[in-house]
């Protein structure tokens, strides 16, 4: 397995801001953010925030077998996205955690082309992400972090990856 660069809650918080200062000062305006689920969860709640925009969430999931955490496989796409917007239209700024190959990135911007409710009705598509892996074939618009190489990124609310909620339950009897 590649090396691990773990972050914390505050330095998340940081490479996220840098972002959204990247976005704003290109000039961009996105009127709507998508976020890929679920690391791009996180960031379009705080982009919501700061811009001011509506949220929309693209679920995929990638199917890759037992025991294989750092490879790709299968994607598999949602059959809608999932808005509170009425008039999904202009310019989309589409947002995930990281550009690890590129494929989940390049195939959801072809998914998004295609959805009904958008088909003819998007003037552009950019791209927001936390971190670049060197291996990545895919150039985002926006990136926080270009890494020099390829390490497993584990974030802060990954944790809960590990947790069962009995754990939690105890954690929190303790503390009365």
């Amino acid at each position: 397995m590649a090396n691990k660069l773990i972050i914390d809650w505050k330095e998340y918080n940081l490479i996220v801001e840098k972002l959204a200062v990247q976005i704003h000062d290109s000039g961009y305006k996105p009127n709507l953010l998508i976020g890929i689920m679920r690391g791009g969860a996180p960031i379009i709640d705080v982009l919501s925030r700061v811009f001011k925009l509506k949220c929309a969430y693209l679920a995929v999931e990638s199917y890759s077998g037992e025991n294989i955490e750092d490879q790709q496989g299968e994607l598999v796409f949602s059959r809608e996205l999932s808005s509170t917007v009425q008039e999904m239209s202009g310019n989309l700024l589409l947002c995930d955690d990281l550009s690890d190959t590129g494929v989940t990135l390049n195939r959801s911007i072809d998914w998004l082309k295609k959805y009904p409710p958008l088909r003819g009705k998007i003037k552009s598509i950019k791209t927001a992400v936390l971190w670049k892996k060197a291996d990545s074939t895919f150039e985002p618009d926006f990136c926080a972090q270009r890494l020099k190489d390829n390490p497993w990124i584990v974030q802060p609310f990954e944790k809960y990856e590990e947790i069962r909620i009995e754990d939690l339950k105890k954690n929190q009897s303790l503390k009365g």
